[in-house]
């Protein structure tokens, strides 16, 4: 679906039903894509930029669920409910196209091979998932930091981007949010790691210097 509605890369988009993709729609930093309780209708294919979605939990606080890039997918968790169950909203400019899961039969029997795709990319939230327990239940907060670091870096190595040097477009306080981890102490964590020779950061750039380090700290 994301190749349907990125331009330029060599393949010519296949006769579609009218009106099943919706290749343009942009967004402003800040901008809600979709909230939480909406009808699911849409799922979403990031063409550039980055959104963050969160959720509302039961005593009023916001958890931040996930972070996501240019290439990924947003909305399959909606599938099961009828009803998006987060919100999703840009972190800068970005843009996205719409594919109306209503009519995704349709879009299958055209496509053979996404019903497949389908299933290896919700296999793929699954295993995050799991990756994500364990991040919060079995790491330390170093330990925490550095595999979030390496997990971004290996998804930008998947989309043939430079995966040591990058923008982090979510905030300190997000980060922490997400991880389970006090704003101060990811500001802390990432001073040491700059001290160390592990990063070098610069507004919102950063460039990973020592992937093997970061490594053997991931795995504690």
């Amino acid at each position: 679906m994301y190749r349907l509605c990125h331009p330029g890369d060599g393949e010519e988009a296949p006769d579609l039903p009218h009106g099943i993709v919706k290749r343009k729609r942009t967004l402003k930093r800040g901008e809600t894509l979709y909230r939480a309780g909406e009808p699911f209708r849409n799922v979403y294919a990031i063409r550039y930029g980055s959104v963050k979605t969160s959720l509302v939990t039961d005593d009023g606080r916001v958890q931040v669920t996930g972070f996501h890039i240019a290439g990924e997918l947003l909305g399959l968790s909606a599938i099961v409910t009828g009803r998006y169950n987060c919100e999703a909203k840009a972190l800068e400019a970005a843009g996205v196209c719409e594919v109306r899961f209503d009519q995704f039969g349709e879009l299958s029997r055209q496509l053979p091979s996404l019903q497949y795709q389908m299933l290896q990319i919700m296999s793929q939230e699954l295993l995050h998932n799991q990756e994500l327990m364990l991040l919060l239940g079995k790491k330390n907060a170093k330990e925490r930091l550095a595999t979030y670091l390496l997990n971004l870096s290996q998804r930008f190595e998947k989309r043939a981007c430079s995966y040591t040097r990058f923008n982090l477009t979510m905030s300190r306080s997000d980060i922490g949010n997400y991880l389970g981890l006090a704003e101060e102490t990811v500001c802390r964590i990432f001073s040491l790691f700059h001290e160390e020779g592990l990063v070098t950061t610069r507004s919102r750039q950063i460039q990973l210097n020592d992937l093997d380090r970061l490594k053997a700290i991931a795995r504690g």
